[in-house]
């Protein structure tokens, strides 16, 4: 796409009302269960990325659900982002955390995966919307590891829990939370924040625990993304159209009018006179 005519997508807002409006006028014609099952396979099909991301959980739920049990707490133990796993090998834990569960079928996770996070990898596309999840995974992961090294050498929480298990893509579902925020305008875009933020503060003042502290820092680190990328995306616009006055400013004189346009003169027959310059 030519820089000309290229539109960021963290610029592509909608209005709440508006997608509300339209809904309602969606709702009121026929046939509408094929309407939306066609739109929901048309959601789908332009998100591999999620749709990639959930399958693979499901098929690491499903290599735990068929070994035994010390061996899926091997698994697991093996790809968490413990502080003793973190020390030894931080970027394979790193990778691997993020596509193993720790318990039940991950229902919430794949559904939250092939709605939210599908409308987000629609509005960003894939190659952002991984950017925005690997950002907020790893860096709520670094920063989680750093304060349970503190705490532990300052002898403020037992040792045991540098062995602590913590997988998931709960991190990195967090931050892309975060990042949608800049997806609406107006007062739902607050609405918004301040209802993911309440959220998710009160998971830290309720459980208090190391996850609960890794979610509310992914969620800074989402909303923390997506201002930056929206004031780079204001820049660049800025750029591009400085460039194009730039690359116009020789013209003199009003713009040419196109031919299917009427010049307010020529078209009208009962004014062509010789004062409207014909001959």
């Amino acid at each position: 796409m030519a820089f000309a005519t290229y539109e960021p997508p963290w610029l592509r807002t909608v209005d709440l009302d508006d997608e509300v409006r339209a809904l309602r006028v969606w709702w009121r014609q026929p046939q509408r269960v094929r309407r939306a099952i066609q739109a929901y396979r048309d959601l789908l099909a332009g998100t591999p990325a999620c749709i990639a991301y959930a399958f693979t959980l499901f098929i690491t739920w499903w290599t735990l659900r068929g070994a035994s049990d010390i061996v899926g707490r091997r698994l697991i133990f093996s790809a968490s982002t413990n502080l003793r796993n973190m020390q030894k090998d931080p970027i394979q834990v790193l990778v691997a955390s993020a596509f193993w569960t720790d318990g039940g079928f991950p229902w919430g996770d794949i559904l939250i995966l092939i709605t939210l996070m599908a409308l987000a990898e629609r509005w960003l596309g894939s190659l952002r919307w991984i950017l925005v999840v690997a950002t907020g995974h790893v860096g709520a992961t670094l920063i989680t590891v750093l304060g349970i090294a503190h705490k532990i050498d300052r002898h403020l929480i037992p040792t045991r829990v540098a062995f602590a298990s913590d997988v998931g893509p709960s991190y990195g579902i967090s931050a892309m939370l975060a990042a949608l925020t800049f997806r609406l305008r107006g007062p739902a875009r607050w609405l918004w924040a301040l209802c993911v933020l309440v959220w998710y503060a009160y998971g830290v003042w309720h459980g208090r625990t190391f996850t609960d502290y890794g979610h509310f820092f992914a969620l800074l680190i989402g909303f923390t993304v997506g201002a930056i990328a929206v004031a780079l995306s204001h820049r660049l616009v800025a750029v591009r159209d400085r460039k194009a006055r730039k690359s116009t400013g020789h013209r003199v004189g009003p713009p040419p009018v196109a031919l299917h346009e009427p010049d307010g003169g020529l078209d009208d027959a009962r004014r062509d006179r010789a004062e409207h310059g014909h001959h």
